[in-house]
């Protein structure tokens, strides 16, 4: 005996007398199929209800805090980098906060095997709120490289005898540094003994033969590099996420 659904056997009530508080009804299938196993052949019918979920409560509850948590993180790069008790604590903050926001917005979905759209979105979130406290990590190190060996020796030519006016000190980054050097350590920093990488803690540093071929960035405007680039590719990857997700 084969059962077949018939044409139009199934229908769905009025939407307006029931409601799906997170899901959008879209529709009805049904379908008849024969399954053979070693004890017979069965017929299966099924039935399937098409639901979209809808996004206004995730909007709301994840989507919305998590840019506006991403947005806070930027206003690191507006304090001065002396201020290492604020700047620390907004990036400590704001990547607790991403955490939370990622756990509460697991809690509301199913526990899947694979990455959600919702996971990547977040993840990503959490990935530029941290990049921001690496920034200041990185910012904070390399500001605070310096000349020992220079100032020692300049400090060590003038004795207690000596008439002549002692150099000028610069209070800068709460380091002291001496106005005039020796040309040992222009070399010392032309041949890059006291700069790091592609980063440049001295104006000197910007005109070494060890320096040809590379990039320069000055360390001390990465601040100012941040606040352009931090912004544009968010702006880019949730065009990029949300032409994706709802039109593709």
């Amino acid at each position: 005996m084969v059962y077949r659904w018939r044409k139009n056997s199934v229908e769905a009530a009025d939407q307006k007398s029931w409601r799906l508080y997170q899901f959008d009804f879209m529709g009805l299938r049904n379908t008849t199929e024969i399954v053979k196993t070693s004890a017979g052949d069965y017929v299966v019918m099924t039935i399937y209800f098409d639901l979209s979920r809808r996004m206004g409560y995730f909007t709301i509850q994840t989507y919305i805090p998590c840019i506006l948590t991403v947005v806070l993180s930027w206003v690191s790069f507006w304090i001065k980098k002396d201020a290492t008790p604020a700047r620390t604590a907004l990036g400590i903050t704001t990547v607790l906060t991403m955490t939370t926001l990622s756990t509460i917005a697991r809690k509301s979905l199913p526990r899947v095997s694979y990455v959600t759209a919702m996971d990547l979105f977040v993840t990503v979130c959490f990935l530029f709120v941290f990049a921001a406290l690496m920034e200041y990590a990185t910012l904070n190190y390399y500001s605070s490289c310096r000349k020992p060996n220079c100032a020692k020796k300049k400090k060590s030519n003038y004795s207690v005898l000596d008439m002549r006016p002692p150099p000028t000190v610069i209070p800068l980054n709460n380091s002291m540094y001496w106005q005039e050097f020796e040309d040992t350590c222009v070399y010392e920093c032309l041949d890059g003994k006291d700069c790091q990488s592609f980063f440049c803690c001295y104006e000197e540093c910007k005109s070494g033969s060890w320096r040809k071929g590379r990039i320069h960035i000055d360390i001390a405007e990465l601040d100012s590099y941040s606040r352009v680039f931090f912004p544009t590719s968010f702006l880019l990857f949730n065009l990029v996420y949300w032409v994706g997700y709802l039109y593709l």
